[in-house]
């Protein structure tokens, strides 16, 4: 049964860590920590679908990601993922449907965050480094890890990187230098010998030059059988050391830094030296590499080891692409992406909006990816006719708890918001029979943490934040053209009259409307600009053809603010409107009944509509309007366990009254309800911190509206959030829960509303977190399949989820 439900869509942000990302090199898929899930992307596929898999097993923040080649064959590709409760797993593929399963009990390898993971060419060794300032050697064999070796950092070192080599290119190595770097200026080189029987580690060489703490460290292989190494930096410079193998040493002269003939005395390099009892490594520096003006977070060498080139990625906002000219052997940057901060405004390394954290390369090397500082994923693919690197779309995400989602009223797209600050439509891509989802517009970019949503036309909505006030917002001209060319969004009629697009104005709070060719003194351009003026942004909104990237989402997707909605006293914490959007009910925070109060607003002329409604004595945690009923009433829940609905005057539509109200529903807070979609009868679900949902009905023949239970289910968890549709025959409940689960119910139309049949969402479909909000897709008359319906999931762990499922074939017997 559990087959008929398919995800449709996943979208999170990855976390800020630069070694919490990898691009395998088999399989060509770019495992990220997102939360604490482990994000799946194939950035090269011909799909163009985004996340394939949120990989859930961990408990704490996914800080550190490595994938392992071993010596068998392509299939044996391994993952290693740390956590920051200092935690490690490894995923394997041990079934045929190509999804990553974890192989082994999650493993406590340090005492707090594990910061970096390097991984052993051609083995199922790997090396960890965590904040307890050690480094440990482990090898994965037979679905069970096991520490080979501890290594202490003296004097007291965090390692924030780590590299591994081999001091022989045989399959079977025995011995390996290992290479550390962190919250020290100088990079310590370590020989570890008896990796097969008992390991010895001994201190070996210590690397000086750096003026700040190294951030990244990268190893690839020469065609003289040495290796370059490649040290990134908070003092904004990467250093280059070349390991010469033994037979080398005695026969070259050592390298020096950018070229500088050797003749100089005074500019020879140091030679260091990292040996075995049977091999050894001489060590001298290279070439120091400037350009990038703040902290040097990544360095990736490319996967071309005839040809070695460097990505680093930085704080300003850029990556770099260097290399070594072939006649002088100094290191140039051939190519530089991104933005760069002089044009844009300078950044710092603690609080800009801009930033890269990690900078990856694709297996053929065509290709890079780079994470930036708001949890989105960049992508750039190189035309070697044209000899230029073309920015694509790539992946985005909230980076911190979904609070709230909403559907706009055709089901056209989708709207959540977040504690991350931001507000994010996400619609489906359509070319030809290709379907995917992405997001197409960041309407909100806010300085308060949103926590509610509702959309009050197909092209306004507003959103409520931990500010006093709520605002609505009016679709752009230019957004609404994107939709209806990308997506088949119809134009509204008034498209005409729209606003062409918005900024926000130096110094200002507020979403400001934009005509096509005024400007701002911000760094926000028009969007009508060409891609030569924007200063390779790429193409603009009106001639795209894929969905937009990052740097349009962040500065040219937002929406006008349309209106400002005050009246509350507090936090702002939920809001909602019925199908045909005529009002706005919100609430706020309260500890009395001065504030627990429901305020409405007409939202034709955005006056509040007095006097407010009354019920609660604690914060109203869920507004829920009824849908398709003769009538329209309002239920509203809340932390003082009690449920009230009010009703629609018929002969004053701004008049509502409270009808019913129960002040012992539950035993604990009630955290959500929604009415049922079908029965004739009025019908609503409540659910609550008691770890029951309780479906409540009015009484056919009562002279007024009286609602009694009809049925209760109990769960494992609190209940925090419930959506309900139909499918013609039956009500189709979701349920979710704290621990992230989500179930389905289908609730037969009948006196007693009695549960039919009811299954559970595969864990791995599920959030690892507490489901926020559920929120069934619209349905319409045109519906390709009217027994199809989508779930969107807003969680705690940073996710929006849209499921597929089968409704009719759970609704059957």
């Amino acid at each position: 049964m559990t087959d008929c439900i398919t995800p449709e869509y996943l979208s999170t942000g990855g976390n800020r860590h630069s070694g919490a990302a990898d691009w395998s090199s088999t399989t060509s898929r770019l495992a990220f920590g997102a939360d604490q899930n482990v994000g799946i992307w194939s950035p090269l596929s011909d799909s163009g679908r985004g996340i394939s898999d949120l990989l859930s097993g961990h408990t704490a923040k996914v800080t550190a990601v490595r994938f392992l080649a071993g010596p068998k064959n392509e299939s044996s590709e391994l993952l290693v993922t740390g956590s920051a409760n200092g935690e490690i797993a490894v995923w394997g593929q041990n079934n045929a449907m190509g999804r990553l399963n974890c192989l082994n009990k999650v493993a406590a390898a340090h005492e707090g965050t594990v910061n970096t993971i390097a991984s052993f060419s051609q083995s199922d060794i790997f090396v960890t480094g965590g904040v307890d300032a050690k480094i440990k050697v482990w090898k994965f064999n037979a679905e069970k890890i096991e520490a080979l070796a501890i290594m202490p950092l003296k004097p007291r070192l965090i390692p924030l990187t780590v590299a591994i080599g081999p001091f022989t290119s045989a399959l079977q190595q025995d011995s390996a230098f290992v290479v550390v770097g962190g919250t020290r200026n100088d990079i310590q080189v370590y020989a570890l010998e008896g990796l097969v029987s008992t390991p010895q580690v001994k201190l070996c060489a210590t690397l000086t030059g750096h003026e700040a703490w190294i951030r990244s460290l990268a190893l690839t292989p020469t065609s003289d059988g040495g290796f370059l190494l490649a040290s990134a930096s908070q003092d904004k410079y990467v250093r280059i050391w070349r390991f010469h193998s033994s037979h080398q040493t005695s026969t070259q002269t050592p390298a020096v830094s950018n070229g500088t003939s050797p003749s100089h005395s005074t500019l020879t390099a140091k030679i260091q030296t990292v040996s075995t009892t049977s091999r050894a490594y001489s060590i001298t520096f290279e070439a120091l590499l400037l350009g990038h003006e703040d902290w040097i977070y990544s360095a990736t060498w490319s996967p071309n080891t005839e040809n070695p080139q460097l990505l680093t990625a930085s704080a300003d906002g850029s990556l770099s692409i260097w290399e070594a000219d072939t006649i002088s052997g100094i290191w140039l940057s051939i190519s530089r992406l991104g933005e760069i901060s002089g044009q844009k405004g300078a950044t710092t390394a603690t609080g800009s909006a801009g930033g890269f954290w990690t900078g990856l390369w694709s297996p053929d090397g065509k290709s890079v990816a780079c994470l930036g500082r708001t949890g989105s994923w960049r992508l750039w693919t190189y035309d070697g006719t044209a000899q230029f690197w073309t920015q694509r779309y790539g992946i985005s995400g909230h980076v911190a708890s979904v609070n709230g989602i909403a559907w706009s009223p055709c089901g056209n797209y989708l709207l959540s918001t977040s504690s991350d600050q931001t507000t994010r439509l996400h619609a489906e891509w359509k070319r030809g029979s290709k379907r995917s989802w992405h997001e197409f517009s960041r309407p909100q970019i806010h300085g308060y943490d949103l926590n509610c949503i509702a959309t009050v036309s197909p092209h306004q909505f507003s959103s409520g934040a931990d500010e006093k006030l709520l605002r609505v917002f009016n679709e752009p001209k230019d957004i609404a053209n994107m939709l209806h060319r990308l997506c088949g969004v119809p134009l509204p009629p008034e498209a005409e009259n729209m606003p062409d697009t918005a900024a926000i104005p130096v110094l200002g709070l507020s979403n400001k409307a934009m005509e096509e060719g005024e400007q701002t003194n911000g760094d926000a351009a028009d969007p009508s600009e060409s891609a030569d003026q924007r200063n390779g942004i790429g193409p603009s909104l009106l001639d795209i053809t894929e969905p937009p990237t990052e740097d349009l989402l962040a500065r040219h997707t937002l929406w006008p603010e349309h209106e400002k909605l005050y009246g509350h006293g507090s936090e702002i914490t939920e809001a909602a409107t019925p199908s045909d959007g005529s009002v706005l009910a919100t609430a706020c925070k309260a500890s009395s009944v001065d504030h627990a109060v429901i305020r409405l607003y007409d939202t034709k002329i955005w006056t509040e509509l007095k006097p407010p409604l009354s019920a609660h004595a604690l914060t109203v945690t869920r507004l829920a309007f009824s849908q398709d009923l003769s009538a329209d009433y309002l239920l509203s829940v809340g932390r003082d366990r009690q449920w009230a609905v009010y009703k629609r005057e018929e002969s004053d539509a701004k008049s509502w009254n409270r009808v019913a109200i129960n002040p012992k529903a539950h035993s604990r807070m009630i955290l959500d309800a929604t009415w049922l979609a079908g029965p004739e009868q009025p019908s609503f679900v409540t659910a609550g911190r008691d770890k029951t949902v309780k479906i409540w009905s009015s009484t056919p023949d009562a002279a007024a509206d009286e609602f009694t239970m009809r049925a209760s289910i109990a769960r494992k968890s609190p209940v925090t959030a419930v959506s309900a549709t139909t499918n013609g025959t039956a009500s189709i409940l979701a349920i979710g829960e704290d621990d992230g689960s989500i179930s389905l119910y289908a609730i037969e139309y009948s006196s007693e509303l009695s549960v039919k049949r009811s299954i559970e969402v595969p864990r791995q479909l599920c959030p690892s977190k507490t489901v926020n909000r559920l929120a069934w897709k619209p349905r319409r008359d045109s519906e390709e399949d009217e027994g199809v319906g989508q779930l969107a999931v807003a969680s705690a762990d940073g996710s929006v989820r849209i499921l597929r499922i089968h409704v009719a074939e759970l609704a059957r017997e």
